[in-house]
């Protein structure tokens, strides 16, 4: 279970989030949504393991996030800004195992999966749309197999058929154990996909309620 237990995080002396309990569970969708600032984006990167909190832990299947290196992966907003404008699509969704040296994945059936076509995968981001490369993101954090998906208003720059179909697809990986952590103002979009929905204000989950699907 990917855990956060009394999570207080920001940037310099200035907390941002403070006091966060949340737990997402193996096979289990959780939805965050709030207003913009309100703490949503520190959220995701302190339980992803890119912020050190300042407080309170987070743990993944028991371990702190840095010994469960590659079980929690994420999608951030912009891929433009997520990615090297100088690699392809294939060295972008690579690029972890090359990282980590490990094996690299099947690109083309990657790539398929993500409803990219294969020959796509030569192309650099600036010969794609932000929808493609958005779905480029999504393939590199599958690759990596994580036990944890972290997706932080990934959806937010997509048409509505790209988003129905990345939703689609984090749905029925979450149906083979995969956890996910779905950030977005889209309040239809997360009462359709999630198990659960919170509601983040100035720093605080203030309420946590089942999803009415």
């Amino acid at each position: 279970m990917l855990i956060a237990d009394s999570l207080t995080a920001g940037y310099g002396a200035h907390p941002v989030i403070r006091e966060v309990d949340l737990r997402v569970a193996p096979g289990e969708i959780v939805g965050i949504t709030g207003d913009s600032g309100s703490g949503k984006t520190t959220l995701a990167r302190t339980m992803a393991g890119l912020l050190t909190p300042t407080s309170g832990t987070v743990t993944v299947d028991g371990h702190r996030p840095r010994r469960a290196r590659g079980s929690i992966a994420m999608v951030f907003q912009s891929p433009r800004a997520a990615t090297n404008p100088h690699f392809t699509l294939a060295q972008i969704i690579a690029e972890p195992a090359r990282i980590r040296r490990t094996t690299v994945p099947d690109l083309a059936a990657l790539a398929i999966t993500v409803g990219l076509t294969p020959d796509l995968l030569d192309r650099r981001p600036h010969a794609l749309s932000d929808g493609q490369l958005q779905r480029a993101c999504l393939a590199r954090a599958l690759a990596q197999h994580p036990r944890y998906l972290i997706l932080d208003e990934a959806t937010a720059m997509l048409d509505a058929a790209t988003t129905a179909t990345i939703i689609r697809l984090v749905m029925a990986h979450a149906a083979d154990e995969l956890g996910v952590l779905l950030i977005s103002h889209d309040e239809p979009l997360l009462a359709a996909a999630c198990t659960r929905i919170a509601t983040m204000h100035e720093g605080a989950l203030t309420t946590q309620r089942a999803s009415p699907q």
